[in-house]
């Protein structure tokens, strides 16, 4: 629980009045790389011991990984009126993706970002303060902003101008309590791809990871930065023209995960809800396949230590970079749908839980007689 342990300092550097982007951690010397408003948050975990904070973590993160599941059936228009049993069984084999089983190993706090995400654009559209949490999740680790692209792409003005207010809000919060780290931070330490980790290894499983790889160059420069500015158009372009709200919400995660210089493979957990999207779909074939890729970590398989990674054979290339691979393919296939999938979509702009069929949104305007139902990762290896 290596990143958990940064949280920690990140927490006690604030309570303390210290440095915050000024100290190290763990025997991989691990720095403080988020926004200050974040280790506002930290700062709880100073003051419980460690065995405590561990297990609060494991708990808290299985338990937002049963969340995720839950807000992911949601998002497809599955039912979501299951039983405990089925919730459970779902909740320990998604444990397994390889995304979801490394967040909970380093201590980390995609899931619950990505639940704040999801369960923001799953809400009613008149719901109070909708576009909020997202806001807060930008807050927390700025990757999330581009929610907030994907809110005004989709004519969600409204929500999107609450995101950017919440987002707005944790930055000044963060300049009131740590005027000081707010300004080296967006000056400073934003830049500084580097402090993060390593963009070669093969824990990036971004397009910078992939191009440093395949390229053997730890710092391909514009070969990556080319792509990675084309897939970003045609990424938003496909979320603006995605035909249901699903898709649109799947192809901004990926593309967010796609470009940004380096996506750690726990960073991928975005992979639960692509699969209840498949599953919701009908593409059980597809989803299985989703699943083994996202189980069968080949990445781990390969040569990796020391600098290994940059002399990577031809034939091992897709081994050490199966998520990007399979995010680029979704891009051309985001706008293939099966016809019977396509049909039963409400112009809400996220379906309600379904009542009858799994295809069905639940719209009592429509049928007055319905009733509604109730790391080691980032500068070396041990």
């Amino acid at each position: 629980m290596a990143d958990t342990l940064v949280y920690r300092a990140e927490g006690a550097a604030v309570a303390s009045g210290s440095d915050l982007y000024g100290f190290t951690v763990t025997r991989w010397q691990l720095p403080a790389t988020y926004p200050p408003f974040a280790a506002i948050l930290f700062v709880p975990t100073a003051w419980l011991p460690l065995p405590a904070l561990k297990t609060a973590f494991l708990l808290g993160n299985i338990a937002l990984l049963a969340l995720l599941v839950h807000l992911s059936r949601r998002l497809a228009g599955l039912r979501t009126t299951t039983t405990t049993a089925t919730t459970t069984t779902a909740t320990a084999l998604a444990l397994w993706l390889e995304p979801v089983f490394q967040t909970v190993l380093f201590g980390q706090i995609n899931l619950a970002l990505a639940c704040l995400v999801l369960w923001d654009l799953t809400r009613p559209p008149a719901a109070l303060g909708k576009g909020l949490a997202i806001g807060i999740a930008a807050g927390i680790k700025l990757t999330p902003a581009v929610f907030i692209a994907y809110l005004f792409l989709r004519g969600r003005t409204r929500e999107g101008v609450t995101a950017l207010a919440g987002l707005t809000g944790t930055v000044l919060l963060g300049a009131l309590v740590l005027p000081a780290a707010s300004v080296e931070f967006f000056t400073r330490r934003v830049f500084e791809t580097g402090r993060v980790g390593k963009a070669w290894i093969v824990d990036n499983q971004s397009l910078q990871g992939l191009t440093a790889r395949l390229l053997h160059d730890a710092e391909p420069g514009a070969a990556w930065a080319v792509p990675a500015v084309l897939t970003a158009a045609l990424g938003l372009w496909l979320v603006r023209r995605a035909p249901t709200e699903p898709r649109a919400v799947l192809l901004t995660a990926f593309t967010t995960l796609l470009i940004c210089p380096i996506s750690w493979s726990h960073h991928w957990v975005w992979c639960v809800p692509l699969l209840a999207v498949l599953v919701a779909e009908g593409r059980t074939r597809t989803a299985a396949a989703v699943a083994a890729l996202f189980t069968a970590r080949t990445f781990w398989l390969l040569p990796h230590h020391g600098d290994l990674d940059l002399h990577l054979p031809w034939w091992q290339q897709p081994l050490a970079a199966p998520y990007p691979l399979l995010a680029l393919a979704l891009l051309p296939m985001s706008r293939t749908y099966p016809s019977t999938y396509l049909s039963t979509k409400t112009e809400a702009p996220l379906p309600h839980p379904p009542v009858d069929s799994p295809h069905e949104p639940r719209d009592p305007r429509r049928d007055p007689h319905r009733h509604p139902p109730r790391h080691p990762r980032r500068v070396g290896r041990p």
